[in-house]
């Protein structure tokens, strides 16, 4: 499929890689898939492919929380990256300021709540941004923002401790608050529908297989 074809082109170009040549984890297969998904059917898509998927594998909660932190680990190091990158100003620069902030405590709380489960938690993966400028940021923000969303919702249901399920609440009432703000600065609608349109699961699925290769 050529990138013109995409909803979501520029996150078919967003590479992930495991830290120092390693193979990707399971998580990071999980986040190139979701990826791959929003490039395909656009950010909403991130949600069913993610909760079919995990139903698929049977993954714990501890293997939910490690693709949330690789989830986390990409927006921590996507807002990190542009406060010297992406030539921020005025009100973008202190928003952005504040998403990095917030980012960096979800990275943090994850960490130990995995730990304080008996787990251990992912690496850091290396990543590869596709934008030039500010306005290519800004898109690029927008859409990591829905996606985001979107695979928390996806990965909920899947979770079996409420006290876990209730962190992802709390983190995912965030990541809604920065997909708004970004959407504000991008002249769009914070909220523009007042439900997500259903996407089928399987179908979903299938088409993002090739991106996990």
């Amino acid at each position: 499929m050529h990138n013109d074809e995409l909803i979501h082109p520029e996150l078919a170009d967003v590479q992930v890689s495991g830290s120092d040549g390693e193979d990707l984890s399971r998580s990071e297969v999980l986040l190139k898939g979701v990826l791959g998904a929003g490039a395909l059917y656009g950010a909403l898509a991130a949600g069913p492919f993610l909760k079919r998927a995990l139903a698929m594998t049977g993954g714990s909660d501890v293997d939910i929380l490690n693709f949330a932190l690789t989830l986390e680990y990409l927006e921590s190091g996507f807002y990190e990256e542009a406060k010297t990158r992406a030539k921020l100003n005025g009100d973008l620069k202190e928003l952005v300021d504040l998403v990095a902030s917030d980012e960096n405590q979800h990275v943090a709380a994850l960490t130990s709540t995995i730990k304080k489960l008996g787990g251990k938690p992912v690496v850091e993966p290396k990543f590869d941004f596709p934008y030039d400028d500010t306005a290519g940021f800004l898109k690029l923000a927008q859409t990591f923002e829905d996606t985001g969303v979107s695979a928390y919702d996806g990965a909920a249901p899947m979770i079996k401790s409420k006290e876990v399920l209730a962190a992802a609440g709390s983190i995912v009432q965030v990541e809604a608050r920065h997909a708004a703000a970004i959407r504000l600065q991008n002249g769009e609608e914070p909220a523009p529908e007042a439900f997500n349109p259903p996407l089928e699961e399987a179908q979903v699925l299938k088409a993002v297989e090739p991106f996990l290769g």
